[in-house]
């Protein structure tokens, strides 16, 4: 029987681990190897690496408040971190032509850093503000290579419905969150004091939630989101937990103008069609074609990704280079014996034409040594953020006890 690629790979991983234990107990593909960088980092989120290799951290939840700003020696441990400002709860955070960018959940700011400051002189400059402040907060935020500011601005709950006669939920058509909210929006990232949604070009729609983004150089805007939640359990008639399974966590390349689907349908990828909600009227039923996008991934059920990265170092083997590194957070719900989804990194190939070629596991073990800790209750780490060093590492940060990794690669 031939294993999915993903399983090759982890158990190729796991072949070596007792050769060279990793830390934490992570499983990592042969001759990589991962190192803590820092620990104790409360709410920690996303992260951007200064061109001197000191790294910024975006903060949410856990008691703490503003950006954190973490010194690294020479051999990449954490010296000393200072969190200054009160920029926080948003998690997109971003260094952009000498400014650092973050985001609050109603607000876009930016910071000049000086190269031989760590922390940021001055009070920050309001790029853009107004965004909801309720619904879904993530602020995740991108830069094209042509002076735009992509912000991507959740809908405002799971589904949009109203409840029937019947107590089942009635979808809202039109629903109210469409060209207010649930897409993304693109501003000049040079323009101070603008506002949501008048000063920005809606760019995509249909989005439920996400929290990773990212351009792809000569290619265009990728962002992978968190989907539905419950449909089995408030349609068990028409959708199996089997169907709930196929609405995966999909990665997309957002075209301008797209359509991304939610609230209406939700992409099934067993079947590999799009689907009509059941609140819409489906039970299954396809939606009509050429009105949404496709996905070009798509991940397990509420693998929850929260963290999408373009790789462009030439540390990793060639077939890494612009391919995209997606922290999967792993997925809520009852503690069951094989464990919820995600708790991973994974990594997405791109073929030479340009185009998404399927996705493995890179970097596993995070939750910790049984499939049953892959939980909320039981995980030792969440995989949360990533980014790439000056020379090519990978960093990954963790949301539970607030941990960074570098993986390197080793040819030897």
């Amino acid at each position: 029987m031939k294993l999915p690629m993903g399983l090759v790979l982890l158990g190729m991983a796991a072949g070596t681990s007792a050769l060279a234990a990793e830390p934490d107990g992570l499983v990592l593909p042969p001759h990589f190897h991962a190192s803590v960088v820092a620990t104790g980092i409360k709410g920690l989120r996303h992260l951007a690496v200064r061109p001197d290799g000191d790294l910024y951290a975006s903060t949410r939840g856990g008691g703490a408040t503003g950006i954190i700003a973490i010194h690294l020696d020479q051999n990449h441990k954490m010296v000393s971190s200072q969190s200054f400002g009160t920029v926080t709860g948003g998690t997109g955070i971003r260094l952009h032509d000498g400014w650092l960018y973050a985001a609050t959940p109603t607000a876009v700011y930016r910071f000049r850093v000086a190269a031989d400051k760590l922390q940021p002189d001055g009070e920050p400059e309001l790029v853009v503000d107004g965004f909801p402040a309720n619904g879904f907060l993530n602020r995740v935020i991108a830069f094209d290579d042509r002076g735009g500011l992509f912000v991507g601005v959740g809908g405002s709950g799971n589904i949009c419905a109203d409840q029937g006669a019947d107590g089942l939920p009635v979808g809202r058509r039109p629903c109210p969150d469409i060209g207010t909210r649930a897409g993304v929006w693109r501003f000049p990232a040079d323009r101070m004091g603008q506002h949501f949604p008048t000063d920005g070009e809606r760019y995509v729609t249909g989005l439920r939630d996400m929290d990773a983004l990212d351009w792809r150089p000569g290619d265009g805007l990728y962002g992978a989101m968190q989907n539905r939640n419950g449909t089995s359990a408030t349609w068990p008639a028409l959708v199996s937990a089997a169907d709930e399974d196929a609405i995966g966590d999909d990665m997309y390349r957002f075209v301008k103008g797209a359509n991304l689907g939610w609230p209406y349908t939700y992409y099934d990828k067993a079947r590999r069609v799009r689907l009509q909600a059941p609140e819409y009227g489906g039970g299954p039923v396809a939606a009509p074609r050429g009105q949404y996008s496709d996905p070009v991934v798509s991940f397990p059920a509420h693998a929850a990704p929260l963290d999408l990265l373009f790789y462009h170092g030439r540390q990793f083997p060639a077939r890494y280079r612009n391919g995209a590194f997606v922290a999967l957070h792993g997925g809520v719900g009852p503690d069951t014996p094989e464990g919820r989804n995600g708790y991973s990194v994974a990594f997405v190939p791109f073929g030479r034409a340009g185009q998404a070629k399927g996705w493995t596991i890179f970097a596993d073990g995070f939750a910790g040594p049984t499939a049953a800790s892959r939980s909320t209750a039981r995980a030792a780490y969440r995989p949360v953020g990533l980014a790439e060093a000056p020379d090519g590492a990978l960093y990954i940060a963790d949301s539970v006890q607030g941990r960074i990794w570098r993986v390197t690669y080793d040819r030897n």
